[in-house]
């Protein structure tokens, strides 16, 4: 066993207490062997220091589409269906393999650079996605996106398959860090027919299922008019609102849907930047963690949030859930920190989100030297309203130091960035 010792700092346990302590992790089983006084932690074959800072359960963005971040900045100020039609879905169509790979290095690269440890990602090409969370070190719930709309019965079908397919091979890829979802993009998108016949076939593989819900109102006036129910209550009919299952964005929920997520164990991913950028609502929050729904966070695309850190995620969903309350005391800082770690670790089924004995080594440790983090009255406070995400200082999965004083050592952090930029420019012009 290699072991690995975080020395120096303070740590954020479970119950939101922060305590001096160290941190021995088994960089071979990826896991928390040992959180304690610094006198009684053994010492481990090497040490990382967290001296003035705090170690933290690291970041789980719940939802995204890590290669969007080619579209970062490329169409901003338009409501949804507008900006997906005319702006996004054109250049999508034009990307190559080797284009999302580009832009999903990127995502990762922002996403290690602001202590983000795992995600969920929605999109195609998936494969070049298992490649790039391979090689970054990152853990994953990934799938292929479903969208029948506007296809003939061959293209809808081959969408269907190509997304049962992925979550069947990838499955277990990248040393048990990559997990699979089968993924229809929404209950809006995807033909009643295809999710009736392949939410079946996923069932009896065991696959979860993860996809948009309730995100605008253009999105629940068809369902009900059409069904006379409301969207999740369709979603039940159609076996999609199940224990291992989340829905992303949940904005336009009632007290029959919530009292429904909370009954059947079916998490929401709030997305709070691009629920407002895109004026798409307010999502009940405090509302869904007073009935006990699992609630995780997410920064949705870096083309509608823009970017991929959820220090900023977090001080959004504080600040607009109480909007949405009405209620300063609502969407605590306590809350929004258990929502962006462990939270969205069950959301997507991992053992991480905690700073405990047996829980996957996924960490964060943030610098707390700085001016605007000064001073330490409430450091569940200051990640919430001060920290941001360039304040981490090392970020660690499954045991393994993937930044160590600001520096990615799993990527060419100058490569990545250059192969963005080409292969954003390239994509556009061809779409234009």
């Amino acid at each position: 066993m290699t072991t690995l010792r975080i020395a120096g700092g303070r740590v954020l346990r479970p119950d939101a207490t922060v305590e001096r302590a160290d941190v021995l992790v088994d960089s071979e089983s990826g896991t928390i062997t040992a959180v304690g006084d610094p006198d009684e932690v053994p010492e481990g074959d090497e040490t990382l220091s967290a001296e003035d800072g705090l170690v933290m359960p690291g970041l789980v963005n719940a939802h995204t589409h890590a290669a969007m971040t080619l579209l970062r900045g490329y169409a901003d100020d338009k409501e949804l269906d507008a900006w997906l039609q005319e702006d996004i879905w054109p250049v999508e169509a034009e990307l190559t393999p080797e284009d999302v790979r580009a832009g999903t290095d990127l995502g990762l690269l922002e996403m290690i650079r602001s202590g983000t440890t795992a995600f969920a990602d929605m999109y195609f090409h998936e494969e070049q996605v298992v490649d790039a969370v391979e090689d970054a070190g990152l853990r994953a719930r990934l799938g292929y996106g479903i969208v029948t709309v506007g296809k003939d019965e061959d293209g809808a079908r081959e969408d269907c398959e190509q997304s049962l397919a992925t979550a069947r091979k990838f499955d277990g890829a990248a040393a048990g860090r990559v997990k699979t979802a089968f993924m229809p993009h929404s209950l809006t998108t995807v033909g009643e027919e295809y999710l009736r016949e392949y939410v079946s076939k996923a069932r009896d593989d065991g696959i979860p299922l993860h996809y948009h819900a309730n995100e605008t109102e253009d999105e629940v006036d068809p369902i009900v008019e059409a069904e006379g129910e409301r969207p999740l209550e369709y979603a039940r009919e159609l076996d999609m609102t199940g224990a291992s299952d989340s829905v992303a964005h949940g904005v336009h929920l009632d007290g029959t849907e919530i009292d429904l997520l909370a009954e059947t164990g079916t998490a929401v991913v709030h997305c709070p930047a691009s629920n407002m950028k895109l004026a798409s609502g307010m999502a009940p929050v405090q509302d869904m963690l007073d009935a006990g729904v699992t609630v995780g966070l997410g920064t949705d695309g870096a083309a509608s949030n823009n970017d991929l850190d959820l220090f900023d995620e977090m001080r959004d969903a504080a600040m607009v859930g109480k909007l949405a309350a009405n209620d300063a005391s609502a969407v605590p800082a306590e809350s929004v920190v258990r929502m962006a770690t462990e939270g969205s670790a069950d959301a997507l089924g991992f053992d991480s989100g905690r700073v405990a004995e047996g829980a996957n080594a996924d960490l964060a440790v943030v610098d707390l030297d700085a001016p605007h983090l000064t001073p330490h009255h409430d450091l569940v406070s200051h990640l919430v309203y001060a920290a941001r995400g360039s304040d981490v200082r090392h970020t660690l999965c499954d045991g393994a130091v993937l930044m160590r004083d600001r520096e990615v050592l799993t990527m060419d952090a100058e490569d990545v960035r250059e192969r963005a930029e080409e292969r954003a420019a390239a994509a556009v012009e061809r779409a234009e």
